[in-house]
């Protein structure tokens, strides 16, 4: 406890970040010495840290801090890992920044589960959340636990999508653990809480501020073995995260999309450059170290092909695409009668092959 005590309040310690922490700790070794080392000193004898910083080094007011620290990361169900800590995902541990401590809501042994990060646009499309969520679905039924940021669209779906499959999910805040951002995920930050993981390296109370996201996005790769881009743009925080893979020495995946989109230019700028063209959960599954459970297609979604069509059902579904049309396109693409089309989709739709969507357009399911 006196070791978390002495982590904690030096991470506490105004204006220090991890790489000035790093250059504390490769002189110092241990956070209990650089806290009963006097300042003057600390200021000889290590370069690149900030005077402020050093002049805030005062060990008695940063213990009481961090006790208090503790004492509501416990009131909340919030539990804290440091590096030295068993619990402290080992994946993690090895990347070249690592977070100085996690703070853990819910599950913390699932940090240590073989996990895949999804990541993708907030703006997403129905046909890119619709895949995020059937992806992380089958995963996670695969013995996968999916990792993502808990932001709208993509990230929202993906974490939906596992909770639908085995529960296993992870979200990681750009924000303290007791802020929910965005409030429109506090339900399922909730669900997430009861069944998966919430993590996140900044103290209680840290607002979600821009430059924390791309810090957050290390994270995500950092639990992972893979990091799956469902959807991006051509500039964008998926294409950070991506990056930070690489540099990790994790798979990147990457979902195609409609070339005329712009929400799937980052997707094809990856694949362009080498990421992994995603076809089916096997692909992904097969560049993993790690040892997958044989799939259970009893515990995945019926396909088309366990649905009996009539004949005029069949012809209509081939006019059909997973990217939505309207009725009117349906109809000039099909050259059946409107009224016609408009029975058959809402039979389609009840045998669960064809969904509604949004602008009254119909699409695929799957």
């Amino acid at each position: 406890m006196n070791s978390l005590l002495d982590t904690l309040a030096l991470f506490l310690t105004p204006g220090l970040g991890v790489r000035g922490w790093q250059k504390l700790i490769d002189v110092y070794a241990d956070p209990a010495v650089v806290l009963n080392t006097d300042p003057a000193k600390i200021r000889k004898q290590v370069r690149g840290v900030n005077d402020k910083v050093i002049a805030a080094l005062d060990k008695d007011a940063l213990r009481k801090a961090a006790e208090e620290e503790l004492n509501r990361a416990e009131k909340q169900g919030i539990g804290i890992l440091s590096q030295q800590d068993e619990a402290y995902p080992e994946l993690l541990r090895t990347i070249y920044d690592p977070p100085i401590l996690l703070y853990v809501k819910g599950n913390p042994s699932l940090l240590r589960s073989p996990c895949i990060g999804m990541v993708g646009a907030r703006a997403a499309s129905v046909y890119g959340q619709r895949i995020a969520g059937d992806l992380a679905k089958r995963l996670s039924l695969r013995g996968m636990t999916v990792v993502s940021g808990l932001a709208l669209g993509i990230d929202a779906a993906a974490h939906k999508g596992a909770l639908n499959g085995s529960r296993a999910t992870i979200g990681v805040l750009g924000c303290g653990l007791d802020i929910i951002y965005p409030r429109q995920n506090s339900s399922l930050y909730e669900e997430i809480e009861g069944c998966g993981a919430i993590v996140s390296e900044y103290r209680l109370g840290s607002q979600p501020e821009a430059f924390r996201f791309p810090a957050r996005n290390r994270i995500i790769s950092g639990l992972s073995l893979g990091v799956v881009v469902v959807e991006a743009a051509k500039r964008s925080g998926s294409l950070i995260t991506a990056g930070l893979a690489l540099d990790q020495g994790r798979e990147v995946f990457a979902i195609p999309g409609r070339i005329d989109s712009c929400k799937s230019e980052g997707t094809h700028r990856l694949l362009q450059e080498g990421a992994k063209l995603v076809h089916t959960v096997e692909d992904i599954l097969e560049e993993l170290p790690y040892n997958v459970p044989a799939d259970n297609t009893s515990s995945l979604p019926k396909g088309k092909a366990e649905v009996q069509l009539t004949e005029e059902e069949e012809k209509l579904f081939t006019f059909l695409d997973v990217y939505p049309q309207t009725i009117d396109e349906i109809t000039i693409r099909s050259g059946i009668m409107v009224q016609k089309v408009n029975e058959l989709l809402l039979l389609l739709e009840l045998k669960g092959v064809v969904e509604s969507i949004a602008g009254g357009k119909y699409q695929k399911k799957g």
